[in-house]
């Protein structure tokens, strides 16, 4: 046999083991037919011998290295248990994927953690796609019965089952979720949204906590949701099995009973539910037996919010809300009813009438309580025609009142499934197709098994066969389909077990049978079972215990379970007496009576049956499993006759940890869940499938002959009988080529062993081509080394002879140098002493010098004093003089003056400019003469202190003359010299003193240099680092502010795409009113004509998006609904909304609160449609009043944040800087506010100059003089005259009816340059109201043309442009703005309402010409940037093909392929509209800023999710694509505005799949060079790297452990996102550019525009 050569030394196999189920293990030899043992090493080191009895005992093969991982488990070579196992393992703990293919069924394995892959920017990654692209989902799945359903027309069913707490509820609410979206609208209808609130309904009153979940499901659900033609969803259906009712009374430990009861004592302390007389749960006796009280990490309190608000999403008043928790509420107390045991024996039974819980639980139902006090201790007996009252002992009351607690929430679950089917129920007529989800029990086995076990049990046989044969048609389809040669494949049927439940005399019957005996007992149905299959006819799945009688085994498909009679006839009765029944039929409240009026109208109860007196009547009643039956063969006939999708989900512990994988629990589930089987269906058949394309490219090395693509099939059938002997092991089909398990490893092997001998013959070419290079460049080295040896032998002995040479320069030069130290020495000795000889001689004759010097000096002096004191006196008299003169002179000069004063009089009433001069002249002449009187009077003291100085001198001499007379003779010289030397002495050491301290100050003031220099470093670097701080707070604070301004401005930009919505919304409502009047023969004016009047009208359009606000929620009051109520109601039903709006007082009051007028150009005859559009106009009303306050606020936050800043700027400086900067600041304001006055006062006179000279050049007349006229604006030409009547015309012939040529071929802004000049006539001709209107029809006008162009690039680029000039026009010329050149004049009309609304319908255009350009954009990035082969041969071939599934739409053949020109086509158009409309270049860079960024999500949302992209070569196709978009981008001028940089994250993630990635140094290279993507993302493409080629291996376990450990710090402040929000919108900015002065002489307007009527003026 093949296979068997494949034990060879070193394969992988897998053996058994108690703890793992699976381990693996490595052979060490060989293995030969015949041999007992295989000598195995498992994963630790250990050897052991491994039993082999025979071929067939062989343990199972491990698959290559290669398919670890694989997301399909039917591509796995070989397909067995620990393969399988082994394979969900990986992807669990290693990938943390919990979602893996097997052929058609999806596994998903509960992580017991929230991941970020359910977000809308998944389903928007799924949606369209295949599913064999993509990675494992449930959207996978859910998109994949959609596109069928929509296709082929074929309802479909998506069967998801497990065990509880394994996630079935999760991915039912998740597929639920993703119909929703992929089904509705952009925003969720009302249909959808309905069907989503039926879930968190349906898990409070159905679901509870077990000791296995906390969320789990206590009945099954098949969820129909219904399409219309189009796809969208239209309706909603739901079937419920199997309620665990016996939860109501009884909770195991460690569990709870139903949510809603705990949500209800949670909310006790509401005031609505105060009447309700709950307490904690702790005080109740069917909520307190478990012990669990509290589910950690839930909130009962909110839950209850979430449930009623669902309740009243699906139109459930809040009085039927109460009525529902008050039903609830009862069952609780009914609970607490306290019932005791009287009488000898026991045998009777009473309640209290004062019994606290009965009086609340009557008072709660509205029955009355002796009457429910006596019934439950009483039951009716009919005995000979006679109705007898039997009292009952204690046991049967509490029996009694427990089986009326489950009767009532039995009953209540059933209206509520009915209540919610009616809202989910269809409006919009019979839906085409649906799709089921049917949420079902998984197979049950607990340590006691009961009656409900046994129905799921049977359920599950149920499915398990029809998913068996399902799974078998599908292999027969597909052999089919290839025109196979194949035989009948043999599967386990489980139909033998199917039939002891179902079948005559089965389990069922007999359970039925023993129910309707008088004294029928557990005890005796199992002795009939025990009879009947294993005594009369024994039956292969059923046994009987060996330590029990009131128990039986049955034998299923995934295991051995043993059930215990006790409870089972109890159970299927589930019986409940009249009596109580009657007593709440009787009940006061309108709830508690339809539940039990029903019943007594039907034959059959659905959840039990009522027990009375009379035999005849309890017999008719069907069983429980009668029922159970019944609605199980109805929902297998509903399978049958769709197309079904299966989802596993497998629960991977006990221990709810997240990403903790138990494989004994998990192999258990695997067996059960029919996923084992899947697996050895295919098995048997033929599980690998490759194309003959894909076979030839991968083991292309073991063909023979010519090798060619196009001969691929015939060179494979040719060559494959050679390489596979056994025919019996593949097969050839029309396009693919089939084998058995094992056979792709053999042709592996095969492949392996030919790469191997080629690889040896390319390794002796290889060595022998080394070596004889190594010999060459060894022969060359030595050659080298000789010859570098003998040039260092020559080098060392030219060294020595060098070395010689110099020593003895050395010594001679030492020698010299000895001799010239010894003769410098004694002629410096000489030297110094005639120094010292010639220095005593020096000092003495100097001496004598300086005594005879002295003398001659004094003289000098004495004699040079006195000269001065006669120069002085001569000088001084000669000033005297001097002044004499001149002061004769000046008396002369002012009599002079005075004279001519009489003329100066004249002169100045003649020029009185010269009056200032003559005030300077006198005022000099005032200067001069205090000046004069100031120098006599100096002079006069200087001549006193003369006097006086002259004096003392005189007496001076005369004392000097009379002392020289009485000195004697003087002393000898030598006395004179002695003093002066000792005079001398003292002075040098004076002089020595003083520059000692000279040079300590130096040192201090050095010292003290340095210090400063210090300090004003320390000073330079505070105040640094103080400017640092404060810049870096400002920068921070203008950041926040620049992100709160754009967050404000992105939510203003989507209110109006939510308004754009609303009104077409209203203009489908208003079309399909008046196509419903049309049918109806109703004769209406078109509302169409009656708004084309609008534009004329003065006031503003009612719908003009002028006054939306940036608020997502507005809280409307309660007299109007909510936009999207209206909304809703507009889709739902026409009827339902009018009589919505049958009361006008409400709406009319809240129009004259809200300041709204009735708009006259709206005539309608349809009272809805009028109010809805009331209702939208008042809605703009109330949005525009939240802007205005909504503006006020954050101008005064901005304000605080300017206030917090300047404190934090004061606190972070010194004490001595706050003031300075306070002062400065002050001195700067009072500054501005002193130029503002000087600015107001040059205005004011520069206008009142204009007006003087209007005044003085035109003539006056008397009428103008004689009465005040109003001031007309400064006369402007260059303008066009529009009358009246032609105004109409002039919006329809420039906006309205402009054709698309025409509109293209005209200049950019022609017609907002004409409306404006047409505006500018009529308000300079001051008809400020036509001025008004026409600007409104041009605004109402361009709307209506964006809106008839929607889906056209050039003409919403024209309409774009000249809303944009239009609004620069009017801002320019606005009399609220400073005007920027002085030839222009403001307008008088205030038209800041329209310039909002222009403003509003730039914005509406950019985003509608975005809008197209994605829609175009959307289905071609996939194909072109990820898809498109633009760089030939390096097409990456999969190793291991996945199998296509039932239902996967191939992929069309021969249709044009998708390249980066198709992209860069469309990117071409948009730029060149741009260009020629002559846009601004920061919007254009704004616009391809958005599409760019859509670009790269989407691409890298796609790769994130497709597993055969993720590799090297086609991440190579993905980089040069990108290199030509980011080519394409700057050849435009268009990086400067951040286009370029939208592309990084998915330029790193192609440069992920091309780094090495093996290595910790690889590791730290990526984590520093991926920046842009979050961890999550970088973590997901090295789990989908999949080798391309066999030079290329996969990411290692632990290289991805390694990069999560070093992204770990980066993961903690990002959002667990994985994939890109391809939704994400950028708020856009629009320049403001003061256009040029404009004239109409400037305009050139062609004749084909009919505007002749317009006048120059």
């Amino acid at each position: 046999m093949a296979t068997l050569e494949l034990y060879s030394k070193g394969a992988s196999v897998w053996i058994p083991d108690p703890d793992a189920v699976w381990v693996s293990a490595q052979l060490l030899q060989d293995y030969s037919h015949g041999e007992k043992h295989l000598l195995l090493q498992l994963s630790d080191g250990k050897e052991i011998n491994y039993p082999v009895s025979s071929p067939t005992g062989l343990p199972p093969l491990g698959n290559p290295d290669i398919l670890e991982g694989e997301n399909d488990l039917t591509a796995l070579s070989f397909l067995h248990e620990p393969a399988v196992l082994h394979n969900l393992r990986v992807r669990f703990l290693g990938y943390s994927s919990i979602y893996t293919y097997c052929g058609i069924v999806l596994v998903a394995i509960n992580p017991y953690e929230q991941l970020p892959i359910y977000g809308e920017e998944v389903i928007d990654a799924y949606s369209g796609q295949d599913m064999a692209d993509m990675e494992p989902h449930i959207f996978s799945v859910a998109e994949e019965a959609y596109r069928t359903m929509t296709r082929e027309e074929k309802n479909q069913s998506i069967i998801i089952s497990g065990e509880s707490g394994s996630g079935k509820t999760v991915s039912a609410k998740f597929t639920m979720r993703y119909f929703a979206v992929v089904g509705g609208a952009t925003q969720q209808t009302s249909v959808e949204e309905r069907v989503l609130a039926s879930n968190p309904i349906m898990e409070s009153i159905g679901n509870a906590k077990t000791t296995r979940n906390d969320n789990s499901s206590r009945f099954g659900k098949y969820i129909e949701i219904g399409f219309g033609r189009k796809g969208d969803i239209i309706g909603a259906n739901m079937r419920t099995y199997l309620l665990e009712k016996s939860r109501v009374v009884f909770q195991a430990s460690a569990e709870r009973n139903y949510h809603i009861f705990y949500q209800l004592c949670a909310s006790r302390e509401l005031p609505e539910m105060r009447s309700l007389r709950l307490d904690a749960p702790e005080h109740f006796r069917y909520t307190k037996q478990g012990g669990e009280m509290q589910i950690p990490g839930t909130d009962d309190l909110s839950d209850l919010e979430r449930t009623r608000n669902a309740f009243t999403v699906l139109n459930v008043q809040p009085d039927q809300q109460m009525e529902l928790f008050r039903i609830l509420s009862a069952v609780l107390h009914l609970g607490n009813v306290n019932i005791q045991a009287s009488g000898r024996n026991s045998d009777r039974s009473y309640i209290d009438p004062g019994d606290r819980s009965l009086a609340v639980f009557s008072k709660l139902l509205g029955v009355e309580g002796p009457q429910m006090a006596h019934w439950l201790c009483h039951r009716r007996l009919a005995v000979g025609g006679e109705m007898l009252v039997k009292p009952m002992s204690g046991q049967q009351a509490v029996e009694a009142r427990d089986a009326l607690a489950k009767h009532i929430y039995g009953q209540l679950f059933t209206w509520t499934v009915q209540r919610l089917n009616s809202a989910l129920r269809t409006q919009r007529g019979q839906a085409k197709s649906f799709i089921g989800v049917l949420d079902i029990y998984g197979f049950e086995t607990f340590d006691r098994n009961s009656f409900e076990q046994f129905c799921i049990n049977y359920a599950n046989e149920k499915l398990q066969q029809q998913f068996n044969r399902h799974v078998f048609h599908l292999e027969q389809e597909e052999y089919i389909r290839e025109e196979l040669a194949w035989s009948r494949i043999e599967f386990s049927d489980n139909q033998q077990c199917i039939s002891l439940i179902e079948g005559h005399l089965g389990l069922f019957d007999l359970l039925d049978e023993e129910c309707r005996m008088p004294k029928g007992s557990d005890e005796s149905w199992v002795r009939k079972l025990y009879d009947q299959h294993l005594n009369s006819e024994p039956h292969p799945h059923f046994q009987k215990p060996r330590m029990s009688n009131s128990s039986f085994i049955v034998l299923h498909f995934a295991d051995m379970v043993q059930y215990e009679c006790n409870g089972f006839l109890d159970k299927n009765r589930d019986t409940v007496f009249e009596e109580l029944i009657n007593v709440l039929k009787a009940s006061q409240s309108e709830l508690v009576a339809e539940l039990f009026q029903q019943q007594g109208n039907v034959s059959s109860v659905a959840n039990g049956s009522v027990r009375t007196g009379k035999r005849a009547i309890r017999e008719h009643k069907l069983t429980v499993g009668s029922q159970f039956r019944q609605s199980l063969q109805l929902l297998m006939d509903t399978l049958n006759s769709t197309t079904p999708h299966y989802v596993r989900c497998i629960k991977p512990n006990d221990l709810k940890q997240p990403f903790m994988f138990d494989p004994r629990r998990t192999v258990q589930q695997l067996r059960a869940c029919g996923v084992l089987e899947t697996i050895r269906i295919s098995a048997a058949g033929y599980p690998s499938r490759w194309t003959y394309e894909e076979f030839f490219s991968r083991y292309r090395v073991l063909l023979q002959g010519p090798q060619s693509e196009e001969q691929a099939q015939a060179s494979i059938r040719k060559a494959l009988p050679q390489l596979i002997p056994d025919p019996d092991q593949y097969c050839f089909g029309k396009t693919k080529v089939f084998f058995r398990a094992g056979q792709v490893a053999l042709l592996e092997k095969l492949r392996a062993e030919r790469l191997h001998v080629a690889a040896v013959i390319i390794q002796s070419r290889v060595r022998g081509w080394m070596a004889r290079i190594r010999y060459t460049r060894i022969l060359w080295a030595a050659v080298t080394i000789q010859r570098y040896w003998r040039g260092a032998l020559a080098r060392r002995l030219a060294l020595t002879l060098r070395h010689t040479k110099a020593a003895i320069v050395i010594q001679k030069t030492y020698r010299m140098v000895v001799v010239r130290q010894l003769f410098l020495m004694i002629r410096q000795a000489t030297i110094t002493i005639q120094a010292f000889t010639r220095g005593t001689l020096a000092r003495r004759r100097y001496r004598q010098l300086v005594a005879e010097c002295a003398a001659v000096l004094l003289q000098a002096r004495v004699r040079g004093w006195l000269a001065r004191q006669a120069y002085r006196r001569v000088h001084a008299a000669v000033v005297f003089m001097q002044c004499c003169w001149r002061r004769r002179a000046a008396r002369r000069e002012l009599l002079k003056l005075k004279t001519e004063a009489r003329s100066v009089e004249k002169y100045r009433e003649l020029n009185k400019g010269m009056e200032v001069k003559v005030m300077q002249l006198q005022l000099r002449a005032d200067q001069e003469a205090r000046e004069c009187a100031a120098l006599r009077e100096t002079l006069r003291a200087e001549r006193e202190a003369a006097s006086v100085e002259m004096e003392s001198l005189r007496a001076t001499i005369q004392k000097l003359e009379s002392q020289k007379q009485k000195q004697p003779q003087p002393l000898p010289v030598i006395s004179e010299v002695e003093e002066r030397r000792r005079a001398e002495e003292k002075a040098a050491q004076e002089i020595l003193q003083l520059r000692q301290e000279l040079q300590a100050l130096q040192r201090e003031q050095d010292s003290l240099y340095k210090e400063r220099e210090d300090l004003s470093a320390r000073l330079l670097d505070q105040e640094k680092t103080q400017e640092e701080c404060v810049h870096e707070a400002v920068s921070q604070a203008s950041a926040a502010l620049r992100a709160e301004l754009d967050e404000e401005r992105r939510k203003y930009q989507g209110l109006l795409r939510e308004f754009t919505r609303l009104e077409q919304r209203y203009d489908n409502l208003r079309e399909m009113s008046l196509l419903t009047e049309r049918t109806k023969s109703h004769r209406r004016t078109d509302s169409t004509q009656s708004l084309s009047l609008e534009p004329l009208s003065p006031s503003p359009t009612p719908l003009s998006p002028q006054s939306l606000t940036p608020l997502s929620i507005s809280p409307f009051p309660s007299g109007f609904p909510s936009p999207e109520e209206v909304r809703r109601d507009s889709v739902i039903s026409l009827d339902r909304r009018a009589s919505v709006w049958s009361t006008e007082t409400p709406l009319d009051q809240l129009m004259e609160r809200m300041d709204v007028t009735k708009d006259p150009a709206v005539k309608m005859r349809g009272d809805d449609l009028a109010h809805a559009y009331d209702a939208v106009r008042v809605a703009n009303k109330f949005l525009e009043s939240q802007l205005r306050s909504q503006r006020g606020q954050w101008e005064d936050e901005l304000e605080a944040l300017r206030y917090q800043l300047s404190q934090a700027i004061c606190g972070s400086s010194s004490t001595a800087l706050p003031q300075e900067l306070q002062e400065l600041l002050e001195a700067r304001e009072q500054e501005c506010v002193k130029l503002r006055r000087e600015l107001k006062e040059l205005r004011n006179t520069v206008s009142l100059r204009r007006l003087l000279t209007q005044v003085l050049t035109s003539p006056l007349s008397p009428d103008t003089s004689s009465c005040p006229s109003p001031t007309k604006p400064a006369t402007v030409t260059g303008l066009l005259e529009c009358r009246k009547r032609d105004e109409a015309k002039l919006i329809k012939n420039l906006i309205t009816d402009i054709r698309v040529d025409s509109a293209l071929s005209l200049p950019p802004g022609l017609p907002a340059s004409v409306l404006f000049l047409c505006v500018r006539q009529a308000d300079c001709s001051g008809d400020q109201t036509r001025a008004r209107s026409l600007c409104s029809a041009a605004v109402t006008a361009m709307k209506a043309a964006l809106k008839k162009h929607s889906d056209a690039v050039d003409m919403t680029v024209v309409w774009l442009k000249n809303t944009c000039l239009l609004h620069d026009l009017l801002t320019q010329h606005s009399p609220k703005r400073t005007l920027d050149s002085k030839e222009l004049v403001p307008l008088m009309t205030d038209l800041s309402d329209l310039i909002r609304a222009l403003s509003d319908l730039c914005i509406q255009a950019y985003q509608q010409l975005l809008s197209i350009t994605e829609k175009r954009l959307q289905n071609i990035i996939v194909p072109a940037l990820l898809e498109s082969e633009t760089i030939p041969g390096l097409s990456a071939v999969k190793l291991g093909t996945s199998r296509k599934r039932a239902g996967s739409d191939p992929r069309n053949v021969g249709c044009d392929v998708l390249t980066m020109a198709s992209v860069l086509r469309e990117l071409g158009a948009l730029h060149t509209a741009l260009s020629r409309q002559a846009l601004p270049p920061t919007l254009m860079e704004q616009a391809f800023h958005q599409l760019t960024y859509l670009i790269s999500a989407t691409a890298l949302n796609s790769l994130l999710l497709r597993k055969d992209i993720c590799c090297w070569s086609r991440g190579m196709q993905i980089r040069y694509n990108v290199s030509l978009l980011e080519e394409w981008l700057r050849s435009r001028g268009l990086q400067a505005g951040g286009a370029v940089g939208t592309l990084e994250p998915l330029i790193q993630a192609v440069q992920l799949l091309q780094a090495a990635k093996k290595t910790d140094a690889d590791a730290g290279a990526l984590v520093q060079t991926c920046t842009t993507l979050s961890s999550q993302q970088i973590v997901k493409i090295l789990t989908l790297y999949t080798p391309h080629s066999d030079l290329d291996e996969r990411v290692t376990l632990n290289f991805i452990r390694t990069v999560q450990g070093l992204l770990k710090g980066r993961s903690e402040g990002q959002p667990p996102q994985l994939l890109m929000d391809v939704r994400r919108v950028f708020p856009v900015t629009f320049p403001y550019l003061p256009p040029a002065v404009l004239h109409a002489e400037q305009l050139v307007i062609p004749d084909s525009l009919k505007i002749s009527f317009l006048h120059r003026a």
